[in-house]
């Protein structure tokens, strides 16, 4: 396990690598240049599969052992052990969110992904399979109807000329390989393909460049919250002529909505689980009850909209339940009938697929070096990305995008037995950095970034490493008055999403993706009026 603090994952490790927050793609070099000068990798797949091996392998000799260390923390043999660990045993790396919120994310995750090829353990057993998608169960990329949009119309997506990787400017362009590897032309993976980069799309809405957004709709999501620069978010929302929001709650960004409509909860929807086109491996959710009052679902919602707007032919079926049943019409006659008969449908396994299909790449193979990414204007390579000169006015990092076992993102602070065990956000600290800062067990603080300021509790860890303050996600207190004008029920007061910035410095390159992990801070004491303010 690496991680900053000995976290649970890390008590029971057989190595734990306690590396400087925000440092993931330096310490996955440093395993590769381990691996590479070792000869641990599989000297056959990379002949046949890869694409650029000399080149990625000149670009891992930019990182000797002694420069990891020195930017990751990390004693070098360990470093070593470690990465020789990984190369002798058939191995995964499972997906981590870590990876998805530092300014070097895509370099990170391309590291990952060399790792596990270069170490023979892409759709292996005991590896890291290449499910795909479960082909007797039309993926919901079928229903998505990226087709009927204009290249013109396409071109529009906002953050796509700084930030393309997830855009439809570079996923258009794998659209013919896709559909030959994985059977669909807009095969949306992880519900996270052909979107809009959110930091773009938060200032369009707010300074309407380069052209103007003026209504916003949300669904059972909290974005005031859930993105960076929680500012900027208010100011566009602020900005807008229309928004409606699709909640069970009176969350902060539902306060500032037009319309609020009553949304169901996922035990009051028939659904189908397939880990978000994850795998192919199928679970039915059914609903234990059905939503009371006006609450109504995310399908009827849609639905009712497409038929008032006059485009009902897109949406031929009456409830959700009839699109259940079409999904699953290959193996059962109806979604309740599947749902009796598979406690989960997994297709037959099969491995190492790419032999017969290649991969879904512009060559084929494992792209150690992206022709497509230099087309772009990056680094054809994975890289590592310095941080931005040190700001003495800010001595501490921040790591912030925890979630407490109680909630879950911005959710459950309104269920009061959640809340008797955590009644207020508490920001983490080495009792070494609080006495350094001249604080206690309980006291109130106010962490600064130059983004902004968020209010906690002092909790004293000795897991947490020194001058490393870790922050939870997503903090308010429905309890607090409402509204714009009144702090919006503590958000203003408590929420992470105000000390996180989304400027060009602290945005991965490639997805625009914003760094949450080790971003610099400063805390200030505050006596306990003025945090209850």
């Amino acid at each position: 396990v690496w991680a900053p603090r000995k976290s649970e994952g890390a008590e029971r490790a057989d190595l734990w690598l306690p590396l400087k927050a925000g440092t993931d793609a330096a310490m996955l070099f440093g395993w590769l240049k381990v691996i590479l000068d070792e000869g641990l990798y599989d000297k056959a797949f990379a002949e046949k599969w890869t694409v650029g091996f000399d080149k990625f392998k000149a670009r891992v000799d930019e990182f000797p052992l002694s420069r990891v260390a020195q930017i990751t923390g990390v004693d070098e043999e360990l470093i070593a052990q470690s990465a020789r660990m990984y190369a002798a045993h058939v191995s995964c790396i499972p997906w981590s969110p870590i990876t998805d919120q530092q300014r070097n994310s895509t370099s990170a995750i391309r590291l990952i992904c060399a790792l596990r090829a270069l170490c023979g353990n892409v759709d292996v057993p005991g590896g890291e399979p290449l499910q795909g998608f479960n082909p007797d169960i039309p993926e919901l990329s079928t229903y998505e109807m990226h087709d009927v949009l204009s290249d013109e119309q396409k071109a529009k997506q906002l953050g796509s000329d700084k930030h393309p990787v997830f855009t439809y400017r570079a996923m258009g362009r794998l659209e013919e390989v896709t559909e030959k590897v994985w059977g669909y032309r807009y095969a949306n993976l992880v519900k996270g393909s052909y979107m809009a980069v959110p930091s773009a799309v938060f200032r369009a809405m707010a300074h309407g460049d380069p052209y103007p957004v003026k209504a916003f709709i949300f669904q059972g999501n909290n974005p005031l919250l859930s993105y960076a620069n929680m500012k900027l978010i208010y100011q566009g929302m602020m900005n807008q002529d229309l928004i409606v929001a699709h909640e069970q709650f009176m969350t902060p960004s539902a306060q500032l909505a037009d319309y609020v409509l009553p949304s169901d909860a996922w035990t009051e929807r028939n659904s189908l689980f397939d880990g978000f086109a994850w795998m192919a491996v199928t679970k039915a959710s059914q609903k234990a009850m059905d939503p009371p009052g006006e609450c109504r679902s995310s399908f009827d919602f849609w639905r009712d909209l497409a038929h008032g707007m006059g485009m009902g032919n897109h949406f031929p079926w009456r409830t959700n339940e009839e699109m259940l049943d079409e999904r699953v019409s290959k193996l059962a006659p109806s979604f309740e009938q599947f749902a009796e008969e598979y406690d989960i449908h997994i297709p037959p396994v099969g491995y190492r697929k790419y032999e017969k299909t290649g991969f879904a790449t512009p060559s084929g193979k494992v792209e150690l070096y992206s022709e497509l990414l230099e087309e772009f204007g990056f680094d054809p390579l994975p890289y590592w990305r310095e941080d931005p000169p040190a700001d003495p006015q800010f001595n501490l990092s921040l790591f912030t995008g925890v979630r407490e076992d109680e909630y879950f993102q911005t959710g459950h602070r309104h269920i009061p037995e959640l809340r008797a065990r955590k009644p207020e956000p508490q920001a983490y600290l080495n009792p070494k950095t609080a006495k350094a800062e001249g604080l206690a067990e309980g006291d109130w603080i106010e962490v600064t970034t130059k983004e902004g300021g968020c209010k906690m509790l002092v909790t004293l860890h000795d897991t947490m490493p020194e001058g490393l303050v870790r922050v939870p996600h997503g903090w308010w207190k429905p309890e607090l008055a409402r509204g714009a004008s009144h702090g919006l029920s503590g958000a203003w007061d408590f929420a992470d999403a105000q000390i996180c910035p989304d400027d060009e410095d602290y945005l991965d390159a490639e997805q625009g993706i914003p760094h949450l992990k080790g971003v610099p801070c400063k805390i200030t004491r505050l006596a306990a009026m003025e945090a209850a303010e």
